[in-house]
Parts: structure tokens; sequence; C-alpha cells
């Protein structure tokens, strides 16, 4: 029986969940997810959650915050006027605005909150600050190559 451990490259399904039981993500009706163990391709309670897994072997395990996408930062939530936001964007709390830097990169920000005058843009990642629980099912290991 061979364990997974750092450098193999494994497949997994899973389904997460919040902690209150909201699934927010699941591979099982797509194809399953291939990463490389150490290569910090997944967040890292996940990585740390296949290592020592077999093929066939399932299990269910609860990855804090700081092992997920960090905690909400408050320096990331931002309150703008209305009238600074193009007209054209459709506003509603929940909706994702995509901003351009001015270095030309893009990046997205979350609509928490909005009134008439003000609306609240949230830059955290959409599941910081939450405890995430995966089920994962181990499908398949390809060990490292030996140098």
């Amino acid at each position: 029986m061979y364990y997974a451990a750092k450098g193999d490259t494994v497949k997994v399904h899973y389904t997460g969940k919040l902690s209150d039981g909201t699934l927010f993500d699941t591979s099982e009706d797509k194809a399953p997810l291939s990463f490389i163990i150490g290569k910090k391709e997944v967040i890292p309670g996940f990585e740390e959650a296949v290592v020592g897994m077999v093929t066939g072997e399932k299990k269910t395990v609860s990855i804090a915050p700081d092992k997920a996408y960090g905690e909400s930062r408050e320096n990331l939530v931002e309150t703008v006027e209305r009238g600074n936001l193009p007209s054209d964007v459709e506003l509603k709390v929940g909706g994702q605005l995509e901003v351009t830097r001015q270095d030309g990169s893009i990046f997205h920000v979350m609509v928490t909150g909005l009134d008439k005058d003000m609306v609240i843009l949230d830059a955290n990642h959409p599941l910081a600050g939450k405890e995430l629980i995966f089920d994962i099912a181990m499908l398949e290991i390809k060990k490292l190559a030996p140098k």
C-alpha cells in the first residue's frame, strides 16, 4: 500500500462545505482535482489532509481559516461613494465587481452593502475567516519519479 507524500501527484474528488452545511464547491459533477503535494497548488489544510491517504480512502476534515484563506482583514473592506463607480455597473449585495489596478492587473471585490449614496466593497477572499469542511476521496496517487 502506498501513502500519499510530498512530491506525489494525486487525484481526488471533494465536496467543500461551510460549518453550517452550506455547499461552496464540489468536484463530484466534474473532473477530479489533480495536484502535486508540496507545490502549494491548493490551500495548506487541504494539502495536509491528503498526506498519508491511500487510494480508495475517504475522509472528512475541518480546516481552520489560517490553513485555508486566512482571516478576514478589515483593511480590505472599503466604503466608496456610489458616484465614484461607473453608472452602468449593476450593484447588488453579493455581486462581484472587477477592478483594474494602475499596473493593469485585475482583482475582484464583493459588494457587501449598499445604499443610495455608498457602496461597501470587500476584497477579502469570499471564504476568508471561515472554517471549511471537506469530504475527500483519494482516487489516484502517482509516486514521485526518482531522480
